[in-house]
């Protein structure tokens, strides 16, 4: 072999600048150029929620790489990508819950109705009251059914129950009454423990623990729901009821889910962003669009299950 045919040529400066743009994947994914118009997604008013230029880091480790994304009011919106892709990272931005996390650091920023949550002086209580969240497993409290939905309003001063306020005739037990019966039936559980509600909460199923947790986070009257696979761990019938209820949810909440399922996604929700290797948000848009023709040839990849 000469050393003509042996000597590989320099590349040029247009195929530089292409390459700087790809994409490297782990083995499974192809290699792509991003384009911004795959996360452009355009919805009529303003958006509740709207995320610009945000990084997340976990130490040396880039968990979320400049993921920028406008979420509309009333909806739901899906977050799915592969095991490790930072959705839950970026869930968790959305409260400030990373703020937990010692070797977190969080770059850029995240507005609630235009206001700035990343900025000085926010109240984290206030914002987790505003932008609340449901777990993956469901962590009732060993407390009563309607205690559990009764602690985040007593909490807040939102229900005066003390002996104190018994004691100056302040105490509301109507008022409590009210919220809790409200609250168990948006978490369409009320039918089922409306006669048990001094029960412990530990008692429930598992579907009916989760539930009664959605019915905790509504109790003290969010405007935002984060919901972090929040079915994974619960049977078919139960997954059923909890699908039924967060697109019923998404009448008067904004409502944010992770998920695995890709079937779950396209089946609640209004949009989805889907999140692959590295952290990036690779596209967004409607959901029907994403799932049926997406623009990312990665993305039609992971639906389709060649990897992930």
């Amino acid at each position: 072999m000469s050393n003509a045919e042996f000597q590989q040529s320099e590349p040029s400066a247009d195929e530089q600048t292409e390459s700087q743009s790809q994409t490297t994947t782990v083995s499974g994914e192809s290699q792509e150029q991003l384009e911004d118009e795959w996360i452009e997604y355009e919805f009529d008013g303003a958006p509740k929620i709207s995320v610009e230029d945000l990084d997340v880091f976990y130490g040396d480790d880039h968990a979320i790489q400049s993921v920028s994304m406008d979420i509309p009011e009333n909806s739901v919106t899906a977050l799915i990508g592969p095991s490790g892709c930072g959705k839950s990272t970026f869930l968790r931005c959305l409260n400030r819950m990373n703020d937990r996390i010692n070797s977190a650091r969080v770059e850029g920023s995240v507005e609630i109705d235009g206001e700035e949550i990343y900025q000085d002086g926010v109240n984290l209580v206030e914002l987790r009251k505003r932008v609340g969240m449901v777990f993956q497993a469901p962590n009732p409290f060993p407390k009563s059914i309607r205690d559990n939905i009764a602690y985040g309003p007593r909490k807040h001063g939102d229900i005066n129950d003390g002996l104190l306020d018994r004691l100056l005739g302040r105490a509301d037990p109507d008022k409590e009454d009210e919220l809790v019966e409200r609250s168990l039936r948006q978490a369409a559980l009320w039918d089922e423990v409306s006669d048990r509600l001094d029960d412990n909460a530990l008692g429930l199923s598992g579907g009916q623990q989760q539930r009664l947790c959605i019915g905790r986070c509504l109790a003290v009257d969010p405007e935002v729901i984060l919901m972090d696979e929040p079915a994974s761990a619960l049977d078919p019938i139960a997954t059923a009821k909890i699908e039924d209820l967060i697109e019923e949810l998404s009448e008067d909440y904004t409502v944010v889910v992770v998920t695995h399922n890709m079937q779950q996604a396209a089946r609640i929700s209004d949009q989805t962003a889907v999140f692959l290797t590295g952290g990036e948000l690779v596209e967004y848009g409607e959901t029907d669009q994403i799932f049926e023709n997406p623009n990312s040839q990665r993305v039609e990849d992971y639906i389709t299950g060649k990897f992930g």
